[in-house]
């Protein structure tokens, strides 16, 4: 087996990894999504209704950290390319976003929370490209879409067990006590990632890119920028030369402005009417979306290859302007709950496909984790936009007109991906076995 730049060895292209596990890499989906899911929605309503800061006060270091943290976005995702240490990556993002969370804890003022949100930014750019990195690395092709999948459900079932862990710990200790799960499930995590052998990672599929005839497709040492001899590597200009990845982009931008903002939003309402059950509320609504995103997950790996990734992505959003103008209909608990399980169906399924879709883009260029980076960015300008615009929203016209402004974005969307995006699934052969994926480059 060839060795690569560190003398570890690595995995022959067309195969699993040797040495690794399933179960690691599940752990690893589970751990992680219990990490950031002790965060996430549980600071923006800690700081409203405990701490008592404006809506205002909350979007400002919610976009001012979202906006930091995008400014490293995409060159961490060209720094996950080159690097083959990916899985101690993931270990020192582990390490700064546990002791964010603690800082947090300790000191829940503006400027800590502010610098503690910011670190936690900056890290969490790491895990989305590394583990999609450590998948590719790790299953041939012909599994990829079912692993995307399988690693989903795995982080959907994770938001669930620390959903129903926080309410837990918010109701008999204090909402503030929740950030304190963070260091803990940053250490198991850590524990998980390392038990992946690092020799069975094939390093040259990990950054999707192809290995000459000649050199045989088997994994191998770095070059300049983490690349060996053999490999060809497009330039960092592919982020603007392949159309369909700067319309998906664009996408996901608005899709991330309409559906970052809601969640939140609903749980500040449910916190307004039942302060006492404030994290319990919250824990509900995760539940409800992640326990569907589950099963959508799992169903979007087995058919993402048979039915085509557009047409189930232009389902998943559909659902998001709707699932926005339902919140305005009543502020009754259940119905908000309740309106809640759309977000099952149509974030899973934008979670479960967009690794799927940048490796269908990406393949054969060598900037797989690049462009994870800067989709990832784009995700994250909506985000951090929508988190200060719906503030401002909030705080002078009400709720609805927050939710209303979520769902015109939504359509926006919807009519983009519909228009602008192609087909990106490689085209499938007749018969099961007949032959190899015809793999079409769609980056130029």
């Amino acid at each position: 087996m060839p060795a690569d730049s560190n003398g570890r060895g690595s995995a022959p292209s067309g195969e699993s990894g040797r040495g690794f596990r399933p179960a690691s890499l599940d752990a690893v989906n589970f751990l992680l999504a219990d990490v950031r899911g002790a965060l996430g929605p549980y600071l923006n309503v800690f700081l409203v209704t405990q701490q008592h800061w404006s809506q205002s006060e909350v979007g400002l270091v919610t976009s001012l950290a979202g906006w930091l943290g995008l400014a490293v976005q995409t060159p961490i995702g060209a720094a996950i390319d080159a690097t083959h240490r990916k899985r101690e990556a993931i270990v020192v993002a582990l390490a700064v976003l546990g002791a964010g969370a603690l800082c947090i804890y300790l000191f829940p003022n503006f400027w800590p929370v502010l610098i503690a949100n910011t670190l936690i930014a900056v890290v969490g750019d790491v895990f989305g490209p590394a583990v999609a990195a450590l998948t590719l690395g790790l299953v041939p092709q012909r599994l990829l879409a079912r692993r995307m999948g399988r690693n989903a459900a795995f982080d959907h079932a994770g938001n669930v067990a620390v959903a129903a862990l926080a309410g837990l710990v918010g109701w008999l200790f204090s909402q503030q006590a929740v950030f304190l799960l963070v260091p803990v499930f940053a250490v198991l995590s850590s524990m998980a990632v390392l038990s992946i052998p690092a020799s069975a990672i094939d390093q040259r599929r990990a950054r999707g890119v192809e290995a000459s005839a000649e050199d045989g497709g088997s994994g191998g040492g770095a070059g300049g920028d983490g690349a060996s001899e053999g490999e060809r590597v497009s330039g960092m200009g592919i982020l603007v030369h392949c159309r369909p990845l700067l319309i998906f982009g664009v996408c996901a931008l608005l899709f991330h402005f309409a559906n970052a903002p809601l969640l939140p939003l609903v749980g500040q309402k449910l916190a307004a009417a039942h302060p006492e059950w404030a994290t319990v509320m919250m824990s509900s609504c995760i539940i409800a979306a992640q326990l569907v995103m589950l099963p959508i997950a799992v169903l979007v790996g087995r058919t993402a290859d048979r039915l085509g990734r557009k047409p189930i992505l232009l389902v998943g959003f559909a659902i998001l302007p709707l699932r926005a103008v339902l919140y305005t209909l009543s502020d009754n608990s259940a119905w908000l709950i309740g309106v809640q399980l759309l977000d099952g169906v149509g974030a899973g399924i934008f979670t479960a496909l967009t690794p799927l879709v940048i490796a269908d883009l990406m393949r054969g260029t060598g900037r797989y984790n690049l462009a994870f980076g800067a989709v990832a960015t784009l995700q994250g300008v909506g985000a951090a936009t929508s988190g200060f615009v719906t503030g401002v929203i909030v705080d002078r016209f009400g709720y609805s007109a927050a939710f209303l402004t979520a769902g015109a974005m939504a359509l926006i969307a919807l009519a983009a991906l519909f228009l602008g995006l192609p087909e990106t699934a490689p085209a499938m052969p007749a018969e099961a076995g007949a032959g190899p994926l015809e793999e079409p480059s769609l980056a130029e």
